[in-house]
């Protein structure tokens, strides 16, 4: 956090704002005079000092309250003194320079969204507030320009006092007025600032009369080399934005006839006026007055002082694009362009699909580079790969959590979802840039194809006498386990929540149907009554199955809010001897603890001990040393999970549950893709990876960023080896949008129901994996079966006569068949009966 000295105010800055309001307001205390939430860091608070003395700050604090918390989540001091009539401006460290030039306190921590609550205090008690303490809007207070989110927010000049109640119900209209989002011009200044409205006049001219060619306003750079002048342009409409929900503009593109021949320089551009304007619609030419300026790296005409309509029904032709793209700045040569796909594209995320309407396009299924490549140089050529091959299709909306999610048409609902491997033959938009990337806004709504559909159960072999799996549950807290407690520190923040949760955590499991399964995240509560793990298996057996849970004997399994835990059909599979656990280094920070168990099959007394796990995360919070990103891919603390994998390897070979069975199956989110450090060293380990030997490289159970791998691991031992019979992963979440979760903030009434279904499908945003093996049982010993091989011959006649007249010893006590010591040929007519 940095703050820049203010120099004091004379007397005639006062008299300045004097001259502005009309009048002098001799307010009580300071209060917020403008509010900034605009696009990406583009955040700021203004307060003034309506009083007719200086202000000493340092009693001053300005708290702000996340998502509807009733707890301050950033507290920022305040400091120095504020002369009379001066103001104070608190901003995010990363705005726009514009901004920052104002900026007398700067934070680079969290900061305010639309939804969020913010409250000026003194001696702790409040003088101001914005927002509703304790309440979430959804994504914003107010409407349209006046609302809190995507806008500028200036106090009325009649306003002599800040609202002193942060809990009471929030009007923005009732106090402020509302100015597009990004306006920052009268920041610094008390009141509306020097609102100019983009130079002087100019003359527009008449349709047909000269005008600035696009691709002279586009240049053939990354910037326009008419910056900041005013220009005349008269194209066609291509896209119509102009919502105050949109992108309050409209997108133009020079007639086909009109353009340069030169693919370096775009055609279309930008238009930043919203329909108060002019209302135009797709297919006119207009005649455009305004000015070009660099908006975020994004050429487009703002200012615009005039605008004339000199026809319809035109059309341009899109211009194509393909994937991969041939470079990095390849679309600045098509921004603000109609274009169209060239080849069928693959949908790669839809993680923000619900909250800002976003889908991300590739030409393929993208794969995180560690899954598929050696960290290093190996993996930052995937990842350059995949840099070139992505594009966003953006719903053209600025508002977050909107009401109708237009993807797939007619809109998203969880009888109708849109997942990652589904393609869209053809799609095409407009290109703009926002938030650093590229992205289309479709002009025809894409006609998405279910390439990747949904499946009911687990695809599996249906091979095997035994079956394991491996669940990611996303934090199942169950409050106080009596139906209260809530919210916790994860997952469900309500009862409701919870029994929407569970229905589809259920739902996953009781169609996996694994004999034995190992979760991850669940709440680290013990194994009583009232515990998270004893609630799910409650559900389960009330659904008709008959899991029981691998109880270690602890009040918790060590010190994280999550653990692992396993369960288990009681009627498929026994216990032999007691679970075991770890929590010595590196178990006993970061890594959680592993949980063995030793199962005998009921059928055949055969043995296999599981063990399921959950490495350190990739996030870097307090990483320090060989911890920290080495660049490699593999992320944050690597050397952490290395060292767990090692040192789980080591405990195996210990035989710590005492099974005397060397098969044993590594199972759990190791937070590690297939080519990352801590698989192979399991791998040296004589591990076997399954996914990787069975599935090859289309293995998955996690999308991130855009890209696909595993986390989630079945690792067998050289025994077991040999008796796996299949492995597969369940692809009910990595692939759906997170829209379709149990959660209800951030959605309407309607969707709360509409994009809900007490289904598995995103129960969870890892996938299950899923273990098919053929578990030997317990051979019985045939007596004079020297060789091992079921009966007793001749070959095994033979070996006796090998050993006559030896000393009996541990290695050959079996060939004394008569059980006096010695072997001689007393035990050869022993022998003969046997046959």
């Amino acid at each position: 956090m940095t703050t820049k000295p203010r120099f004091r105010v004379s007397a005639l800055l006062l008299g300045m704002a004097m001259l502005h309001t009309g009048a002098v307001h001799a307010a009580a205390d300071l209060f917020f005079s403008e509010y900034v939430e605009g696009s990406s860091n583009n955040k700021a608070l203004e307060i003034y000092n309506g009083t007719s003395a200086d202000v000493d700050l340092s009693a001053y604090e300005v708290q702000m309250y996340f998502n509807g918390s009733s707890s301050a989540g950033v507290t920022l001091n305040l400091s120095g003194t504020l002369a009379a009539g001066d103001v104070y401006v608190i901003a995010h460290s990363s705005a726009d320079p514009a901004i920052l030039t104002q900026a007398d306190l700067t934070s680079g921590g969290g900061f305010f969204n639309g939804d969020d609550a913010i409250l000026l205090l003194k001696g702790g008690a409040a003088v101001d507030s914005i927002g509703q303490i304790g309440v979430d809007p959804g994504s914003e207070w107010g409407s349209g320009d006046v609302s809190t989110a995507n806008n500028t927010m200036r106090r009325k000049s009649d306003v002599e006092a800040g609202d002193n109640d942060p809990y009471d119900a929030y009007d923005p209209t009732l106090q402020w007025d509302g100015y597009a989002n990004d306006t920052f011009d009268g920041l610094g200044s008390y009141g509306d600032g020097p609102t100019d409205p983009g130079g002087e006049p100019g003359e527009i001219g008449e349709c047909g009369d000269p005008a600035t060619l696009i691709s002279a306003i586009q240049g053939d750079g990354a910037s326009s080399p008419l910056n900041g002048q005013q220009v005349v342009l008269e194209a066609v409409v291509t896209a119509d934005l102009q919502g105050a929900d949109e992108q309050k503009g409209f997108f133009v593109q020079e007639e086909d006839a009109d353009q340069d021949g030169n693919d370096k320089t775009s055609e279309g551009v930008l238009v930043y006026a919203d329909a108060s304007v002019l209302d135009v619609s797709v297919g006119q030419k207009v005649r455009v007055l305004g000015s070009v300026t660099e908006y975020y790296d994004l050429t487009e005409v703002n200012a615009v002082q005039a605008i004339k309509v000199c026809g319809g029904d035109n059309q341009v032709t899109p211009a194509q694009v393909s994937l991969p793209l041939d470079s990095a700045d390849a679309l600045e040569k098509v921004e603000g362009m109609l274009v169209t796909s060239a080849q069928p594209w693959t949908v790669n995320e839809v993680y923000n699909l619900g909250r800002y309407g976003e889908v991300l396009l590739g030409n393929g299924r993208r794969y995180i580079p560690t899954h598929l490549a050696t960290p290093g140089e190996e993996a930052a050529a995937v990842a350059a790969a995949n840099a070139l091959n992505q594009l966003v299709l953006d719903d053209g909306s600025t508002k977050q959590n909107p009401a109708v999610i237009p993807f797939p048409a007619p809109e998203l609902s969880a009888l109708n979802t849109l997942r990652v491997g589904d393609k869209v033959n053809e799609v095409t938009g407009v290109i703009s840039y926002s938030f650093s990337v590229y992205r289309m806004y479709p002009t025809v709504t894409p006609a998405f194809v279910a390439e990747n559909p949904r499946t009911d159960a687990p695809v599996t072999t249906g091979a095997g006498n035994l079956k394991v799996a491996s669940f990611n549950v996303l934090n199942y807290f169950n409050g106080d386990g009596q139906g209260g407690g809530f919210p916790t520190s994860r997952g469900a923040t309500t009862a409701e929540e919870l029994e929407r949760q569970a229905a589809k955590t259920v739902a996953a499991l009781l169609a996996m149907d694994a004999d034995v399964v190992g979760l991850m995240e669940i709440e680290n509560d013990g194994y009583g009554a009232d515990s998270a793990i004893q609630d799910l298996v409650n559900r389960l057996n009330a659904a008709g199955a008959n899991y029981a849970v691998v109880n270690p004997g602890l009040s918790a399994l060590g010190g994280d809010e999550i653990a692992v835990g396993m369960i288990y059909k009681a009627d498929k599979v026994t216990p032999a001897g007691a679970a075991k656990s770890l929590s010595s280094y590196p178990f006993d920070n970061f890594n959680r603890q592993p949980l063995a168990q030793t199962f005998s099959l009921n059928d055949n007394d055969g043995k296999i001990t599981v063990v399921v796990n959950h490495f350190k995360s990739k996030g870097c919070t307090n990483a320090e040393g060989d911890n920290q990103d080495q660049g490699d891919g593999q992320g944050c603390y690597n050397a952490k999970r290395s060292e767990a994998a090692v040192a789980l390897a080591d405990w195996l070979a210990s035989d710590p549950t005492g099974a005397e069975d060397a098969d044993v199956l590594i199972i759990g989110d190791l937070n590690a893709y297939a080519k990352e450090d801590p698989i192979m060293a399991l791998q040296t380990q004589g591990y076997h990876n399954l996914l990787a030997e069975l599935n090859g490289d289309a293995a998955y159970s996690y999308v991130f960023s855009g890209e696909t791998g595993y986390l989630d691991h079945a690792l067998a031992s050289e025994s077991l080896r040999s008796q796996v019979v299949g492995v597969s992963e369940w692809h009910i979440n990595g692939d759906e949008p997170r829209a379709l979760d149990y959660n209800v903030e951030f959605k309407t009434d309607a969707q709360v129901l509409s994009l809900y279904s007490p289904d598995a499908f995103r129960s969870s945003d890892h996938d299950p994996v899923i273990v098919e093996i053929s578990l030997d049982g317990v051979k019985e010993e045939v007596k004079g079966d020297f060789d091992g091989d079921g009966d007793v011959d001749g070959r095994d006649l033979l070996m006796l006569l090998k050993q006559l007249f030896r000393s009996v010893n541990d290695d050959n006590r079996q060939y004394d068949l008569n059980e006096d010591g010695r072997i001689s040929f007393l035990d050869v007519f022993a022998f003969l009966r046997l046959l």
